[in-house]
Parts: C-alpha cells; sequence; structure tokens
C-alpha cells in the first residue's frame, strides 16, 4: 500500500481552499481486475495528498458466470480536498466494462454523472446474459447522464500486439488501460503505478512491459481524444494533514498492526489461531507476514482447533488471539467460555458479514452484536469494543489487548466487512505515545495461599484479575479447566455458594472495567441536543457527515459514537437522558437499540438496514431532519432496501470460508 509524507506549511494548512470530492466507481467482470485496478487508483490519490476512503463490493460466488450480473465486482473511492468520511453515497463517475456492470450500477449514479463504457464488450451475447434487450449505450435509455464510449478492449489489444500475448492474455491487461485512463482524468502521477508492475511481474517482464504499455496508452488516449468539455483532466488539491508520515491502510492491515503493537507494549509473544472466512481471511495473511515482531501463525485444521490453540498459547504464557467471522465465532462459542471460566487473557476478532448461516459472505452488516454480547452458555460475560474506521482498528486492538491481559478474560473486537476491505489515510503513530502494560507473570512469592497453607491461583487483586500462572512455574501446581472452582483455591466445587460466588465475581470483573475506560464523550454537536445520532462501528463515517451537515444548517444535532461496546461508558445513560431525541442507525435490525434501551430505559429509536451495504449520508441526515421537526414516528425510522439492480431469482451465493 503507499506510504507517504505530507508536509503543510502553516499558511498552506489554513488556506480557505474550497473543498471538493470527487467519487468514482469502477465496476466490471469479476475477472477484469476491478479491486487491483481501484486499489492501486487508491495508491496514486494517497500519494496526491488526498484523503480518501473506499468501498470494495465484489460477489461471494467463487466464479460465477462471465458477463452476468452475479460477477460483478466494483471498486468505490471518495476522495477529495477536504475530510472523507466515507465512499461516498453516489458515483460522480461509473467506468462499467460490460453490461451487467452497467445495469447492476447505474441506478446509484448521480443524475448527470458520467459513464465510462467499454462498448467492445456490449455484444449480443453480453446484452443479452446481463438481461438487456437493446443496447442501452444506443436506445437512449442512459440520457440522464454524460455517456462516454470506446472500445476498450480493442485499444486494449492494440497497445500490447507488440509484446506477442495471446488474445486472453492480452485482455488481462485493460484494467491497466482503464486505470491509465482514470489516471490522467484526475492528474495522477504513473510513476508509482509503473513501479509496482515492475515489482509484481519481476519474474516476467514481457507482462511487466504489456501492463505498463496498456497503462500508458490509457493515458495517451485521455491526452489526445477531443471528447468536449464534460471530458477532460480534472485536478483536486491535496487536503489540509498535520506533518507526518502517512500510508493508506485497510482495516485488517491496521488490526494486524494493533495487535502486534499490542503485544510489544504487554512485553508479551503473540500467537494468532485462524481459520480461513470471509472476510476475516486477510489478518491472518497480514500476520503471518511480521514474525520478526515474535508472532506465530497458526493455520488451524477448523475453527475450535484455531481458538483451542489460541487458549492454550495463553494457558503457555503468550497472547493468543484468534479471527473469524460471525459462523466462525458460532463455533468458537464453547471455547470462548472456557476462557472465560479459567480466565485467561485472549483477543476473539469478529469481522462481521451478513448473515445468518452462510448468509452474505462478502457484504458487509453489523447483526453480531447480540452473539458477541450474549451469545454463549451460561452466564459468561466478556468485554466487546468496536472499531468505527480502518485506521481506528488499530488503537482498538491496543485497547482489546490491554483490557485482556489486565483483567484476565477473553475480549472481543468488533469489525465488519467494509472496515475490513476499505482503506483510508492513516497517519503512523509515534509508538512514545503509548503507555505501555507489561505483564508480569506469576512466581511463589506472588500468589497468596489461604490459612491452612493450600495455593490461590484465583486469588484476586484490585481489578478482581487473578494471577497469570506459566505451567512449570515453581512452587504454583494448581487445577485448571472448565468445571466451576472453588473461590481463591480453583479446586473443583460444585456446590451452590461456590458457584454463585464465582458467578459473580466474573461478572463484577468484567462490569469494573467501566471504570477503566474513558467517559463517553460527543464527538460533533453538544450534550442535551434535540436529537442525537448514536453509532457504533462502521456508520461512524455517513453518521459524522450527516450531522456535520445539519450542524452547518443550523440544526440541534449531535453525534455520540461508542467504541465499548460492554461494558458501556459509565457516564453513557446521563449522556442520553440529556437529548431529546435518540436515534440508532445500524446494519441489523436494532441489536445495539436494544442494549441502550435494556441498560438505561432511554427511548431510543431504531434506523436500521440490512441490504449488505453501508449506509448514505443521505439516509441518516433524513430521518435527523424528520426528528429533528418533532414528527419522529416509529415507521419512519424503517428505510426502505436500496434496489440492488440485479434480477431477482438469482441463485444463492456460493459458500466462501
Amino acid at each position: 500500500m503507499a506510504t507517504a509524507t505530507h508536509l503543510l506549511t502553516p499558511e498552506e494548512a489554513n488556506a480557505d481552499l474550497v473543498p471538493e470530492n470527487v467519487v468514482v466507481r469502477f465496476a466490471g467482470d469479476s475477472g477484469d481486475g476491478m479491486q487491483l485496478t481501484g486499489g492501486q487508483f487508491t495508491l496514486s490519490t494517497a500519494l496526491a495528498g488526498n484523503d480518501l476512503a473506499t468501498f470494495p463490493d465484489f460477489p461471494a460466488e467463487i466464479r460465477a458466470p462471465q458477463g452476468t450480473t452475479f460477477g460483478v465486482s466494483a471498486f468505490q473511492i471518495n476522495f477529495g480536498s477536504a475530510s472523507i468520511e466515507t465512499a461516498g453515497d453516489q458515483p460522480d463517475v461509473l467506468v462499467a466494462m460490460n453490461p451487467a456492470a452497467l445495469k447492476v450500477n447505474v441506478a446509484a449514479l448521480r443524475d448527470g454523472g458520467m459513464i465510462i463504457a467499454d462498448e467492445g464488450e456490449f455484444s449480443a451475447r453480453n446484452l443479452a446474459k446481463a438481461g438487456y434487450d437493446a443496447n442501452p449505450l444506443e436506445d437512449g435509455s442512459l440520457a440522464r447522464w454524460q455517456l462516454v464510449k470506446f472500445n476498450i478492449s480493442q485499444l486494449t489489444l492494440d497497445a500490447v500486439k507488440p509484446f506477442g500475448l495471446g488474445n486472453k492474455e492480452a485482455l488481462r491487461c485493460k484494467n491497466m488501460w482503464t486505470l491509465g485512463l482514470a489516471l490522467w482524468m484526475f492528474d495522477r502521477d504513473r510513476g508509482p503505478i509503473v513501479d509496482w508492475l515492475k515489482t509484481k511481474f519481476a519474474k516476467a517482464p514481457t507482462l511487466a512491459e504489456a501492463n505498463i504499455a496498456a497503462l500508458n496508452a490509457g493515458h495517451a488516449y485521455g491526452d489526445t481524444i477531443e471528447m468536449g468539455a464534460a471530458f477532460r483532466p480534472h485536478h483536486i488539491e491535496a487536503a489540509p494533514a498535520e506533518p507526518g508520515l502517512y500510508r493508506t491502510v485497510t482495516g485488517a492491515e491496521a488490526l494486524g498492526l494493533g495487535l502486534v503493537a499490542g503485544a510489544q507494549l504487554a512485553d508479551l509473544p503473540m500467537f494468532f489461531g485462524g481459520y480461513p472466512i470471509t472476510p476475516a481471511s486477510a489478518l491472518l495473511h497480514h500476520l503471518s507476514r511480521l514474525k520478526e515482531y515474535g508472532i506465530t501463525t497458526f493455520q488451524a485444521e477448523d475453527e475450535i482447533a484455531a481458538i483451542c490453540a489460541a487458549i492454550g498459547a495463553s494457558y503457555a504464557g503468550s497472547l493468543g488471539v484468534t479471527s473469524s467471522s460471525g459462523p466462525g465465532i458460532a463455533l468458537k462459542t464453547e471455547a470462548m467460555g472456557l476462557a472465560i471460566m479459567t480466565e485467561l487473557p485472549l483477543v476473539i476478532v469478529n469481522s462481521q458479514r451478513g448473515g445468518p448461516s452462510t448468509g452474505l459472505p462478502t457484504k458487509t452488516e453489523q447483526s453480531d452484536l447480540y452473539q458477541a454480547v450474549y451469545g454463549r452458555n451460561g452466564d459468561a460475560p466478556l468485554p466487546v469494543i468496536a472499531a468505527r474506521s480502518p485506521a481506528d482498528a488499530f488503537d482498538c486492538a491496543i485497547e482489546a489487548v490491554r483490557l485482556a491481559v489486565r483483567y484476565m478474560t477473553p475480549v472481543m473486537l468488533l469489525t465488519d466487512g467494509y472496515i475490513a476491505n476499505a482503506a483510508e489515510p492513516w497517519k503512523v503513530p509515534d509508538m512514545s505515545g503509548y503507555a505501555p502494560f507489561p505483564v508480569t507473570h506469576a512466581t511463589e512469592a506472588s500468589v497468596p495461599r489461604n490459612e491452612t497453607g493450600k495455593l490461590e491461583p484465583f486469588s484476586r487483586d484490585d481489578k478482581l484479575a487473578r494471577p497469570w500462572i506459566k505451567p512449570g512455574t515453581p512452587g504454583l501446581l494448581h487445577r485448571i479447566g472448565g468445571i466451576e472452582k472453588r473461590p481463591g483455591t480453583g479446586d473443583i466445587d460444585y456446590s451452590p455458594g461456590a458457584h454463585a460466588e464465582m458467578t459473580k465475581t466474573r461478572q463484577d470483573k468484567v462490569l469494573g472495567i467501566a471504570r477503566d475506560i474513558p467517559e463517553q464523550e460527543v464527538c460533533l454537536g453538544r450534550a442535551g441536543a434535540k436529537v442525537a445520532i448514536v453509532g457504533w462501528g462502521s456508520t461512524f463515517g455517513p453518521i459524522h457527515q450527516a450531522v456535520k451537515r445539519l450542524l452547518a444548517q443550523g440544526h440541534d444535532v449531535a453525534h455520540v459514537h461508542v467504541r465499548h461496546i460492554w461494558p458501556l461508558p459509565a457516564n453513557l445513560g446521563e449522556l442520553l437522558r440529556s437529548f431529546g431525541t435518540v436515534i440508532c442507525p445500524e446494519m441489523n435490525t436494532g441489536q445495539f437499540k436494544t442494549l441502550l434501551r435494556d441498560q438505561y430505559l432511554v427511548d431510543v429509536q431504531s434506523l436500521t438496514k440490512t441490504s449488505g451495504q453501508p449506509f448514505k449520508i443521505a439516509e441518516i441526515e433524513a430521518a435527523a431532519r424528520t426528528a429533528h421537526g418533532g414528527t419522529l414516528a416509529p415507521d419512519a425510522t424503517q428505510l426502505p432496501e436500496p434496489e440492488s439492480g440485479r434480477d431477482e431469482g438469482h441463485p444463492s451465493a456460493a459458500e466462501v470460508r
């Protein structure tokens, strides 16, 4: 990913620039390389100094039939000269590589936006696959938008002809041709992309040169063709930023780096046990490249083995970490109870996706909150933290490690498919600003004994945490397991009194974390505002932008975003009661709303979305406007699902793990 420094003088930082942003969506068949094209356009945008947010959107099928709507893959990027919090509500430019990509995505394009279409792919066969009766490039049905069409396929073949590639290999270069055109449109430097291609195809220099030729040809085509004022290069100024080292980072990358940083701050080796599942697999991939930081990664044979291996690592004195998505978290549930009963530190990452069951493997959702807070047999509390953006996953990972080792407890960290795959600029932090929390494993002298001289491995400190005893430590032989324990000694004890006391102790330990986390702040607006939008997780961006717009228009609105889902911040109830109306947008059917109502008896209104797509700014703004006028009704809080643009009755997605 991109690494860049963006230095500003005080005059530049304070300059009164007119903020500008553009939303571009690349869409094509799964084999057209749209994710790679979007990723490299993101790299060039970051190096240009723009703020940005991305949204990769790809199908669940391993390989859908080519040219069908089921196989359409898209990558959206919102970039500009001001703060960017979301990937954008509506694209300004849609690059459609075939009819299916056009059909699935054109409805999202803003009125007057630009369509760039590869007319070489609009054959009768491909039109039929996409469900078109007539060619939309010729029948006037796209009159709402500016249509630019040319034969990208043929232009690519012409550009790479000197390299002697077969027709199939040559057409694989057309995503680079398209990227070259996009770089020309937005005044981007081709140099970093050329360097990347040479590195990627270092063992196949002919392919590298062919792709570079396609990239240059697309750029030259834009530079030489006369298409009128609508089709011209457009320069967007860099966004103001503090001096420092910046890079683009996805949620999975930031999460991996945060876990490594947390282990370093705790002065512990880290063991990661995982099993591949969409969209959580990327974390295993990133951590496997960080062995020099004392990281051991283990791809287990199944989800249960992965978490049990991580628990074993924690028992042995390392920091155990495991990761999955909703279906895999369900399989790990019994082992989570074991970690809670044995009171061992463990970080469990849940990259949420649409459910239940296999559900929507590649689409985003926030529907595992009940599972995170309540989803285990018995009274089995554990802390739950939610990251709000890709960059925020770094700090959330450190916080999860801190709580796990300080309180001797499993901690669940919630991200989702959007956070895991999306990218944004990240100022690389100065780690000297993070307070270390080094772990000291117990010694015989540090573990108390009772009046009979019996060792008490389940004695408690001021946080109600028990000592962390490494196996083999002289003098500290003790029992440990999933059967209920006698308070203090940890011996097996089925008595009613022992179970009641241990249950309450485990509960009080987790609830006591509320004293060790920051009080809840208002992100935008003021406490006591007429309307508060309360969110958690990846709804941060659209909520923040909606509230920012409403405040600029003079509305009395506030944004509250909760990181610590369980236990909740100590002052949250008082804060919520200060607002006139509280609305909670969630990509589920209202789970956090229910939790807030249960804990504080506040009439939180639900705004839900379960389409597998993130909220739009306009959706949240509309709900807040209704509430601001004092007419908020229960039925006004449920928005209709947006049209997907796909044919009805398409086959169910293949399992992706």
